[in-house]
């Protein structure tokens, strides 16, 4: 069973002693940041005025406004890495992905236009995409065994788009604004773990059919599995379990590009097939 907002922070001060904010201050950040959504508009981080804003409370921020999502409909459906590259984690100073909500409400069908008239400023990259065939929980989760928890590999796109002007955040902020996220395509067919060596999948991806990034699975923490076993042992600290039948964004391979209107995003695997979204 999902692990509710409320259930994981309890109702109580997210670290009180390097916060001086009150569970107000967290209800309030997660709905300007669902407002500043809604209305496409972009706003200064959240740490430019709440400079001590630490990442515990930023995912009690995010579970805030995930539980605001699920008041007024949507349902989980799983979940999206990021902070995936080794030299992203450095640069950041952590040891493991980064995580957020997958909503229903956050679904594309392969083909479909791009909905820019949802978003501020869009941006695309490719994703190895894992649905859960069983249940899997830390702590002390191997990359074996957490690939031995996928169903089906697939080939993804994810649109993502800040809420922040320009992308200018600290990492609290964008674990508060849920990873960015936005939108996301899963291809129909997905292929048994086993038959794929996911660390050497590559994947071209295109805008308008010019190639502009390239990557391999290994751009993802080494290997896929290894980012999925990171981020089911660190969700273990805050009660949660990643459950079979979700999704998973992996994380993306290539940075993220920017999606023009009226380009076509493709995302192109050695394996896992061809994947568009339509401009």
């Amino acid at each position: 069973m999902l692990r509710t907002p409320q259930t994981e922070t309890k109702g109580e001060p997210v670290n009180a002693q390097q916060s001086t904010r009150t569970h107000k201050d967290v209800a309030a950040a997660a709905n300007q940041l669902l407002v500043a959504e809604g209305e496409r508009r972009d706003r200064p981080p959240l740490t430019d005025d709440w400079a001590d804003l630490d990442m515990t409370t930023a995912y009690a921020i995010q579970s805030k406004t995930l539980e605001l999502r699920l008041q007024r409909g949507e349902k989980v459906v799983g979940l999206k890495l990021g902070l995936t590259s080794r030299s992203k984690q450095l640069q950041m100073n952590v040891d493991s992905p980064i995580t957020a909500w997958l909503t229903d409400a956050m679904v594309l069908s392969p083909g479909s236009p791009i909905p820019r008239d949802q978003m501020i400023h869009p941006r695309a990259e490719p994703e190895i995409v894992f649905v859960m065939g069983r249940r899997l929980a830390g702590p002390g989760v191997t990359a074996d065994e957490a690939l031995a928890a996928v169903g089906r590999v697939h080939a993804g796109i994810e649109i993502i788009d800040s809420r922040y002007t320009d992308f200018r955040f600290r990492l609290p902020d964008v674990v508060a604004d849920n990873a960015s996220s936005a939108f996301f395509v899963v291809s129909v067919q997905g292929t048994p773990p086993g038959d794929l060596d996911l660390a050497l999948e590559a994947c071209n991806l295109e805008v308008d059919g010019r190639v502009v990034a390239t990557a391999t699975g290994a751009a993802v923490q080494g290997h896929p599995a290894e980012a999925l076993a990171s981020a089911a042992n660190a969700l273990a600290e805050r009660g949660v379990a990643i459950e079979a039948g979700w999704i998973v964004l992996t994380g993306g391979m290539t940075d993220a590009v920017p999606a023009p209107a009226g380009s076509d995003i493709s995302a192109r695997f050695g394996h896992l097939g061809t994947i568009t979204l339509d401009g």
